[in-house]
């Protein structure tokens, strides 16, 4: 599912798929195919593999931050490569479900760190790319970007997308950007909560930076629990979600950032957080 529908660009010379950038806490994750839209390859999609796992295991690691190199932030599937693969024996069926079995890991790995993920979208996401801009925790854009799952366009329907997408846009929403193929501007994913803010482009690093500033001087420990609990607890019913939550919240409460960070509020004063 892909709106990648150009000649396949040797980016190679550009240097590696993802380039990595630190600042403090922060690991940025950039997409670096900017000829090919940042597509979705089988090349990307191991490369963002292999960095979030690496960054999940740095400990000076507090958030991992997703970009992107170019106009697009990401196009989805690569058609061209998928379509290369037609003349295999089989018709191209297991390296299709190679690579939506890839991308599903991909995303599913988002979802289950234990670190917060964050979109920095500066540019169209389509298909895949939206729905990579869905599985994020979070989600910051500039006000020139738009977003669709075009399948439909040309006989694909982007259901693997809709998976994301349903978790963060209501349903009629969904089923509109689903069925039409449609782009929808930046502000509209506002409205309908497939984004948290809009920017200036000129702002975006900087707003994101400040916004990543502002999550890492929180508990890590409070940060972990919260993640987890916040995506398992969203797919029970409401009495199983709060039986769950108190678990999980008892947990918390014993935990070593809870003491200090309950302290210092009674204390009037800064928590310096033992996990940290």
């Amino acid at each position: 599912m892909s709106t990648e529908d150009s000649k396949p660009a040797n980016d190679a010379a550009s240097g590696p798929a993802v380039v990595i950038e630190q600042k403090g806490p922060t690991r940025r994750l950039i997409m670096n195919r900017p000829k090919s839209r940042n597509a979705l390859s089988e090349e990307m999609m191991a490369a963002l593999s292999l960095e979030l796992e690496r960054a999940n295991q740095d400990e000076s690691v507090r958030l991992i931050v997703i970009a992107a190199n170019g106009p697009v932030f990401c196009a989805g599937h690569n058609l061209k490569e998928l379509t290369a693969h037609r003349s295999d024996d089989d018709g191209g069926r297991a390296y299709f479900a190679m690579i939506m079995e890839t991308c599903s890991r991909l995303m599913q790995q988002i979802s289950n760190l234990p670190k917060l993920v964050i979109a920095q979208v500066q540019g169209t996401a389509t298909a895949a790319g939206c729905q990579l801009v869905a599985t994020c925790d979070l989600a910051i854009t500039v006000n020139e970007a738009n977003f669709c799952t075009p399948g439909v366009n040309i006989g694909l329907f982007c259901s693997t997308p809709m998976v994301a997408l349903t978790r963060n846009v209501p349903k009629k929403q969904a089923m509109e950007m689903l069925v039409t193929g449609e782009e929808i501007d930046a502000h509209t994913a506002k409205a309908y909560g497939l984004v948290n803010r809009v920017v200036p482009m000129d702002y975006l690093p900087l707003v994101v930076d400040r916004y990543c500033e502002e999550i890492a001087a929180k508990s890590p420990m409070a940060l972990k629990f919260g993640k987890e609990i916040f995506n398992q607890q969203a797919e029970l019913p409401l009495k199983d979600a709060y039986e769950l939550a108190a678990k999980v919240m008892t947990e918390n409460m014993m935990a070593a950032d809870a003491k200090e960070g309950i302290g210092a509020f009674i204390d009037k004063r800064k928590p310096e957080w033992p996990c940290g």
